[in-house]
């Protein structure tokens, strides 16, 4: 089945079965005809010798009062992750300029929160850090929780290009990690995204001891949003003492590739991020998950809170296989944020 016929299947209105049953089919082929498939859409959509390098900071770390299972900064739980107020807009920039210098052509700001503050100063410094660090050329992404309609509409305004807010899994094995807050609560933070004109930023984890149908309801889901995720993070669980689900077993990294190889095929124009877990994995694996279709890595010593493959051995597992980082765009901050020049979903 080709990604031309997947998609035009499913903008015919395909039934939401009809489409995981194609998505199941796909993900269980042969593991080579999987990724020989997702690396010819690849290909067809993307520089497959350019990878955009992003840069994930945590800008005010632990304290959340969400209880999801596997995050190290949930109150619910004593792990080694202390909470931290929220960083000053100058600490931010010299981050932010620092992931820059490295290559990073995207900075990526998270705060434990379950939904940002809605006013007062901790609102203004968020907002005034996404003017900042916009100012820099950089590509801007915020993940701060739920969203209502204006705090969206504020931080687009404030030059955020994508919020990332993640499914996380299917909706049936999500009731098994959180309950603070429901799936419908996470899809229409989603909505109030995009309806602000920026950018969604969304994805998931796998690993969490969820079934393969689950991984397959959680690309189900993100194929049937009202657009097609112009991002789309792909997460390797990583056990952090202190967690409900740090005791959960090992999976085989084979899946991990499955996913993002499926991910490609059923939406060849996003972005798709190599997130977390990449301490873990080897040259080999990794490498793997960029011929099937990963075209974006994050940089830098952590990522939030966890551990991150050095900077140098990036750059030297890349050099390795022929990919370049994307070039730093001078025109990026001058471009409307509901465009900015990224390839469009089909």
């Amino acid at each position: 089945m080709s990604s031309t016929t997947t998609t035009r299947l499913s903008s015919e209105g395909s039934s939401k079965d009809a489409l995981q049953q194609q998505i199941h089919q796909v993900y269980h082929q042969p593991f080579l005809d999987l990724v020989y498939q997702a690396a010819g859409v690849h290909r067809q959509h993307h520089d497959t010798q350019k990878i955009q390098l992003s840069h994930l900071l945590s800008i005010k770390t632990g304290g959340c009062r969400e209880d999801c299972s596997y995050c190290p900064q949930s109150a619910h739980y004593n792990t080694p992750v202390m909470a931290e107020r929220l960083w000053d807009t100058e600490q931010i920039v010299r981050e932010a300029k620092l992931a820059q210098k490295r290559g990073a052509t995207r900075f990526c700001m998270g705060a434990a929160w379950s939904s940002p503050p809605k006013k007062g100063r901790a609102y203004d410094s968020l907002l005034k850090s996404a003017k900042e660090v916009k100012k820099l050329g950089l590509e801007v992404c915020m993940t701060l929780g739920m969203l209502d309609q204006k705090q969206a509409m504020d931080l687009g305004n404030a030059g955020v290009d994508y919020y990332n807010h993640n499914l996380d899994t299917s909706p049936e094995y999500y009731q098994k990690i959180i309950t603070t807050r429901t799936y419908e609560d996470r899809l229409r933070t989603l909505q109030n995204v995009r309806a602000s004109g920026m950018k969604v930023c969304c994805g998931g984890i796998i690993g969490m001891g969820e079934s393969v149908e689950d991984r397959i309801g959680l690309l189900t889901e993100l194929c049937c949003l009202d657009s097609p995720p112009e991002s789309v993070p792909i997460n390797r669980y990583v056990k952090v003492p202190g967690t409900p689900l740090a005791p959960s077993e090992s999976f085989d990294i084979f899946e991990m590739v499955r996913m993002i190889a499926t991910t490609r095929i059923f939406l060849p124009q996003s972005a798709i991020r190599l997130s977390a877990g990449r301490a873990e994995m080897s040259e080999e694996a990794q490498s793997l998950c960029m011929l099937a279709g990963a075209n974006s890595l994050f940089i830098g010593d952590k990522l939030l809170t966890t551990t991150n493959p050095e900077v140098e051995g990036d750059f030297e597992l890349l050099d390795k296989l022929g990919i370049e980082p994307h070039a730093p765009s001078k025109e990026h901050h001058k471009q409307n944020p509901s465009t900015n020049g990224l390839p469009q979903p089909i």
